[in-house]
């Protein structure tokens, strides 16, 4: 695993906000799923399985190349 693959940092601004991993190769699925309440922060990395996050529910995700809400 790449240590200097990219982070992002999803703070929820509410209960129940949920992050879902998503898979790469030929077949996208759902590989991890985490459920954040309200003012608790998760720190998330791109990773050789993970391709994409999808994220429900009110947060603010951070990355590098800034900020955007969700849920809005």
């Amino acid at each position: 695993m790449d240590v200097k693959a990219d982070y992002i940092v999803v703070k929820a601004l509410e209960d129940g906000v949920t992050l879902i991993g998503l898979t790469r190769g030929k077949e996208t699925k759902f590989h991890h799923t985490e459920k954040l309440d309200k003012g608790e922060v998760l720190l998330a990395q791109f990773t050789d399985h993970t391709s994409a996050i999808k994220i429900r529910g009110k947060a603010e995700i951070m990355t590098k190349n800034g900020s955007i809400g969700s849920g809005d």
